[in-house]
Parts: C-alpha cells; structure tokens; sequence
C-alpha cells in the first residue's frame, strides 16, 4: 500500500465496516472526519485511560495489544468501555490484511463488550513490522478515586490463572516449526490457544466485588516484576511461595526449550490481587469458574522474599521481558 494514511475508501471498507460493538459511553466513536472520542459524563464517574504499544504479526496484534490495554484499566478497579487504536504499517502490507486485522479486533472487543472509539491507520517506511498502540477507556466510580492504595502489611496475595501465558502464547505461534522437532504438535496447538485467557476483566470484576484491597495485572517483566511494582507502588514488602506459583506445564516445556525464565516471561491473562480474605477470594473467583491461588503475603518490611522450601532468596528488580531474547 501506498505511505501515508490510508484512503477514505479503505478506511470506509476495511476499518469503519469491521466495527459492530457499540456502548452508550461513547457518544462519538470513530468516523470520517473524526478525530476525537468524545464519552458521556456522569455525576460519580472518573475516566480510567491507560496507554499500550506492541509489536506483533498484524494476524495476532490485535488479541494481544486490546487485552494488555483493557486489562490496565480493569486493574485500576474501572470497567472497561472501549479502546482506541493508533497503528503503523509496513509498505507491503496488504488490504485484505488490514480488513483481517480489524475482523480480529472486533471479535475481541465484543467478547470484552467495548468499542472501538477511534484510532489512526498509516502506511511509514519508518516500520519493518507493524506495531500498534492501544488506549483503553474505562469509567469508575469517584468513591474509588483512592484506589489502590489500600493494600497494606499481612494481606493475602492471590494469582488468577497461570504466569507466562501471553509469552507461551506468542511463542507457540511465532516459533512452532521449532518447538514441534522436540513437543507433540497437538501440545504446541493448544499452548497457541491459551489467547482465549488473556483477559484479566472477569477475575478483576469479581475482585472488586469481593472487597479486594488492590490488583496489579502481570504482563511485561513476567510475575517477578509484576510483585516487584506492586510492592513498590504500595510501600509493603513481600513474602511468596515460589513453589505456588501457577504455572501450566507447557510454559515451563517451552521456556526449557529455549533456555527462558517463566517467571520473568510476558504474563498477559494473570492478575494479582491483594486481599484480607484470600480464602474468600479463591472461593469468590472458583464458582466464576476462574482458577486462582493464594501465593504469600505482604509485609511491613521492605524485603521482597521468595521461598522455595527451605531455600530463601530476594526478589531482583525487574528486568527485561524474556520475550526480548527471542527478538
């Protein structure tokens, strides 16, 4: 395709055509001549915004960078509503590309239930890859304008789901001719499919509902450095059960293959919570049928141990998505 932003005409077809999910929030959403998302304002609501770029295969962007971005929003206690996509393209991208891309991101908006409010398509040879950047658009109620800052000494830490679930994901599809000379390809295919628990916004919903004191969404940096900022950002040290970790077997085969840290592996789908009843949570999340685990506490300490039987260590500060080691 020709540099520049694309034509009225495949804006028309190709990006405007694909969006059918629509929220009474947003009052002006993506069009011709747009160039804003203007959002209804309610007496006791704040906006929650929270700003994702990624670099994928244009085939996969889209379940990857709207579920990052969301799930900033749904960690910040506020529901989400909706995204705006901002994206660079490569020359020799193709329109029918670009109409598979937004049929992509639709299918995964509508299953979060939020619309897409507006964004910007251009062609640069400034890329050699796409990459897109997403801002999710939640509300909340002012009441939880402190949130969350709640979190304090001897609370129970709870994991939903499992680390390292967005990097296996991305691993298993981007590298899957490899893994397949070691692992069963009916083994890889369905670490590929993990995409489908991306999504921290149920588990975050029913959080809230439960009295949680604060959440922290694992992504980049992996659980190591998601506990990391958590702590810091809430001035309470840490002491977790290396051994509670959740973890499906497949990251831990695909991480061994290629010699990475699953606890240091882009963890998209994960969430931790920060409760006075972990027991309560667990049980809170279970009959949503979302697994979950109690996996240490907080302290009123600065330290930030991890147990491992009788071994005992520090919590490093965070480093580099293991994923970059794959770039």
């Amino acid at each position: 395709m020709r540099q520049g932003k694309i034509s009225e005409n495949v804006l028309k077809r190709s990006v405007l055509k694909k969006i059918k999910t629509h929220r009474k929030e947003i009052v002006s959403g993506a069009g011709i001549g747009k160039d804003c998302a203007i959002l209804a304002s309610l007496e006791g609501e704040e906006i929650a915004l929270s700003v994702t770029p990624v670099t994928a295969p244009l085939t996969e962007l889209g379940s990857y960078a709207i579920p990052m971005a969301l799930n900033n929003v749904a960690a910040a206690g506020a529901e989400p509503v909706g995204v705006m996509l901002s994206i660079l393209l490569p020359e020799q991208t193709e329109e029918t590309e670009i109409q598979q891309f937004m049929e992509q991101a639709e299918e995964v908006c509508a299953a979060c239930h939020v619309e897409i409010a507006g964004g910007h398509t251009e062609v640069t040879a400034a890329v050699d890859q796409p990459i897109m950047t997403v801002t999710g658009i939640g509300k909340k109620e002012a009441a939880r304008a402190g949130y969350p800052q709640g979190i304090k000494a001897n609370q129970d830490i709870v994991v939903s789901k499992w680390i390292g679930l967005e990097g296996t994901v991305r691993l298993a599809k981007e590298h899957k001719n490899e893994l397949c000379t070691r692992y069963p390809v009916r083994m890889i295919e369905e670490a590929a499919a993990y995409n489908k628990y991306l999504s921290i916004i149920p588990e975050a919903a029913t959080a809230m509902k439960s009295g949680v004191c604060g959440m922290h969404d694992v992504s980049r940096g992996g659980i190591f450095g998601a506990l990391w900022e958590m702590a810091s950002g809430a001035g309470v040290g840490l002491e977790i059960d290396l051994k509670k970790l959740p973890v499906k077997q497949e990251t831990i085969e695909i991480c061994e293959f290629f010699e990475l840290n699953p606890y240091e592996l882009l963890s998209g789908g994960c969430l931790i919570m920060v409760t006075e009843d972990g027991n309560g949570l667990v049980a809170a999340l279970a009959r949503e049928e979302i697994p979950a685990v109690i996996v240490g506490k907080t302290t009123d300490s600065n330290d930030r141990v991890l147990y491992n039987d009788d071994e005992k260590r520090y919590l490093d500060m965070p480093k580099t998505d293991q994923m970059y080691h794959m770039m």
